[in-house]
């Protein structure tokens, strides 16, 4: 995870304030540069989250993705979707097309196979899972898009979890800017993006690991950063640990060569999608990052690091 850090550039005159609350299933912070927008603030990012969960939640059987899956439990379904729907399958077409399919929004059916069915609490209360068999992937290619009609082979179930956060983030931080003054940093569940104006020395943000200690600490301005993990949302199968990041080209969980993998990139969406890619690609990772510009930081379970180039400056750190 990515978290803002409490420390702030010594240049400023006063610190952020921030507010924190619960949504979409897992923790949301908005900081913003002033006091007296912060109630507007939270007020714009709970109405945009409200929608989403209401549109992309694969946990609530009234969703829009719920009920195009429904559709499509007994063959090819056609579905209209909503504004933001639409926006946030486009969002993930566009993360397929950048990891060459390994974000892949297909794997609906591979995550729910792999026992994470339900919400995470949930799946963890069980015993075990009994997982015997790969997920199918029918492959984001395979999901049709005009206008606002969605067509979709049989059993698809899209699933947003590596890009609906990512997504927000970016979409609330632009929002954020558009109708208030001064500058905000949105942080969706370790998903972090920038907007408006940027204190002075950029907004600090500490890497979080697992355990809940900062790794490092960098700072951006008008950048994002998003961290993928397969050591936080996991549960119990008959095969072993499974985390909630698919390999599309197995139908499995990725093999968990990374710990974590946090990226920096231009927008949230674009740094999830490379964090998740790393995750998928294990061993392959810091090449493929190195050759698409990507600047990360990638932990292996035993805590050894390894950046790629164009990591930001670290602050403080508990590495060597």
């Amino acid at each position: 995870m990515v978290a803002p850090s409490p420390a702030v550039a010594p240049a400023m005159a006063a610190e952020p304030v921030a507010a924190d609350f619960a949504a979409i299933g897992t923790t949301i912070q908005v900081l913003a540069t002033r006091a007296d927008v912060l109630e507007s603030a939270v007020a714009i990012a709970t109405g945009y989250l409200d929608a989403l969960d209401r549109a992309c939640s694969r946990f609530r059987p009234d969703s829009e993705v719920s009920r195009l899956a429904a559709a499509a439990a007994d063959g090819p379904a056609e579905f209209s979707g909503s504004p933001i729907l639409i926006d946030h399958l486009q969002a993930a077409r566009h993360a397929a097309r950048l990891s060459d399919g390994l974000v892949d929004f297909t794997v609906g059916s591979a995550v729910i196979g792999a026992g994470y069915d339900a919400d995470l609490d949930q799946v963890r209360a069980r015993e075990q899972f009994d997982q015997d068999v790969p997920g199918v992937v029918p492959g984001w290619e395979r999901v049709g898009l005009a206008g606002n009609r969605i067509s979709t082979p049989a059993g698809v179930v899209l699933d947003f979890g590596a890009t609906a956060k990512a997504h927000a983030a970016d979409m609330i931080a632009r929002l954020l800017a558009l109708q208030l003054p001064g500058g905000f940093l949105v942080n969706l569940g370790g998903d972090l993006t920038d907007s408006g104006a940027t204190p002075d020395g950029g907004w600090r943000i500490g890497v979080e690991g697992a355990d809940g200690a900062i790794r490092e600490v960098i700072a951006i301005d008008g950048q994002a950063v998003a961290t993928s993990s397969t050591q936080l949302r996991t549960w119990t199968t008959s095969t072993g640990r499974a985390h909630h990041i698919i390999d599309p080209r197995t139908g499995r969980t990725a093999v968990p060569v990374w710990g974590q993998v946090t990226c920096v990139a231009a927008t949230a969406l674009e740094a999830n999608t490379a964090s998740t890619a790393a995750i998928v690609l294990g061993e392959d990772a810091p090449s493929w990052l190195e050759e698409n510009g990507l600047a990360a930081r990638l932990e292996r379970p035993d805590g050894s690091v390894v950046h790629t180039a164009g990591w930001p400056l670290s602050f403080d750190s508990e590495e060597d």
